[in-house]
């Protein structure tokens, strides 16, 4: 039986289990492992996994699985712990570094106090707000407050993609919203071939949102670095905030800035829980 090494992170209660697979691993089948690791009950409990791997392109790589098993282009909060974890583990001395994933290479800044890392600024890449680059079926142009039909009602979404792809519902209360309801529902509607992400949104001024999130692959997550970005993106684009905005999680807030350069930052911090031993056979 080959045992696996795994160190618990979270991301403002994101969590994820890290394993260093930079000299491989003793299976092929990611999706089934993600799904036994993750599993909150008989596994050791988080929204997915993350492999740390080499790159040719970058200075990392990350692949990520959600709980369900299917792989996602990118994850904020991931990638913040991801981070954290290289530079606190001895994997690199830079505190400005590229870390490749599926949806491109995504630069990262380490904030750096007494040798731990408090801190983590990464850059998303550029919004995309094209129908077909959500992707979303039907005809050309931006899905901005758009009604779909979800059987018993209409919702209007303001649909992004970030990296992945996000569907934005403006709530008067965030906190209150029906997340495991509406959730699924859009989730795997038949307008997203790729399903898709779910944020609740609520504005409390043009600086300050709240978000819940109905996250693809997961279900319900404590936070999201890439839906935080998808929140902040289409409460600016509706012209409800101003272009940096502090987005408040369960556990605490990040900060979203779409900068002069068209790309998207997010800032927040990182948490290492614990490590052990995944004692179960590897499918």
């Amino acid at each position: 039986m080959n045992q696996l090494v795994f160190t618990k992170m979270h991301g403002l209660g994101n969590d994820y289990l890290y394993i260093d697979a930079r000299g491989g691993l003793h299976t092929e089948n990611l999706s089934e492992l993600s799904q036994q690791m993750s599993h909150r009950h008989l596994g050791a409990g988080a929204d997915g996994i993350i492999l740390i791997l080499a790159s040719e392109t970058a200075d990392f790589k990350m692949r990520i699985f959600n709980a369900d098993g299917s792989e996602a282009e990118t994850c904020g909060n991931g990638i913040r712990c991801f981070a954290k974890y290289v530079y606190e583990h001895g994997f690199t001395t830079k505190t400005d570094f590229v870390i490749e994933t599926l949806a491109g290479p995504n630069r990262v800044v380490l904030n750096i106090q007494n040798g731990k890392v408090q801190s983590v600024r990464s850059c998303m890449g550029k919004p995309n707000f094209e129908r077909s680059k959500i992707p979303m079926v039907g005809a050309e142009g931006k899905v901005i407050e758009e009604p779909i039909d979800i059987g018993s009602e209409a919702v209007p979404i303001t649909a992004v993609n970030i990296g992945n792809p996000h569907a934005v519902i403006f709530v008067p209360d965030a906190t209150e919203a029906p997340v495991a309801e509406l959730g699924p529902k859009i989730e795997n509607h038949y307008l997203f071939p790729q399903r898709t992400n779910v944020e609740f949104v609520s504005v409390i001024d043009r600086s300050n949102i709240v978000m819940r999130i109905w996250e693809r692959g997961s279900g319900i997550t404590m936070a999201s670095g890439s839906g935080s970005c998808a929140a902040a993106l289409a409460s600016m684009i509706t012209n409800r905030t101003d272009r940096k905005v502090r987005v408040h999680l369960v556990h605490g807030f990040l900060t979203i800035e779409w900068a002069d350069d068209g790309y998207v930052y997010q800032e927040g911090p990182a948490a290492e829980v614990y490590s052990g031993t995944w004692l179960q056979p590897l499918p």
